[in-house]
């Protein structure tokens, strides 16, 4: 395992409530976590690739599921991990696919560094990072679950 991976799976697990730390728990032997980086590199895309194993951020506007309506779910680019279903997505009118909700289940977040850094989440089980969480979304939740385009794929009823 390499030493990224190890700290991002020991700092998710720390930095989860206790229902978050079931879903790290859960994925714990998921062979996605055991991919070495090089191998990582090959199955992406190099802005995946950037994006969900090195936390970087895609260009704001840049991904053509801002404008996907059909009905569907989102899955983790990297594993195809299911994350979001359609009915939740929004236009937040930030340049990146907004949701009010995600998948509780199948992902973790780490609490920022910094009190107007959104809380930053991850796949669970492949540990890829999608984006982050803040709390100036929508009703009913009040949250705004803001991923990278290029971390997703669309998968359609």
């Amino acid at each position: 395992m390499d030493r990224r991976l190890f700290l991002l799976g020991t700092a998710a697990l720390v930095a989860c409530s206790p229902g978050q730390a079931s879903a790290a728990d859960r994925f714990a032997d998921s062979p996605w976590r055991k991919l070495s980086d090089a191998e990582w590199k090959k199955r992406l895309s190099p802005e995946a690739y950037r994006v969900l194993r090195h936390a970087d951020t895609e260009r704001a506007g840049s991904s053509p599921l801002n404008n996907e309506l059909r009905r569907g779910t989102f899955v983790c680019a990297g594993c195809a991990l299911p994350l979001f279903k359609s009915e939740w997505k929004y236009d937040a009118e930030t340049g990146w696919p907004s949701f009010w909700t995600v998948l509780k289940a199948n992902v973790v977040t780490k609490p920022p560094l910094l009190p107007w850094q959104g809380t930053e989440y991850h796949c669970a089980r492949c540990l890829g990072h999608q984006g982050h969480m803040f709390t100036d979304g929508p009703p009913p939740t009040g949250q705004r679950w803001c991923n990278n385009g290029v971390a997703l794929r669309f998968s359609p009823v």
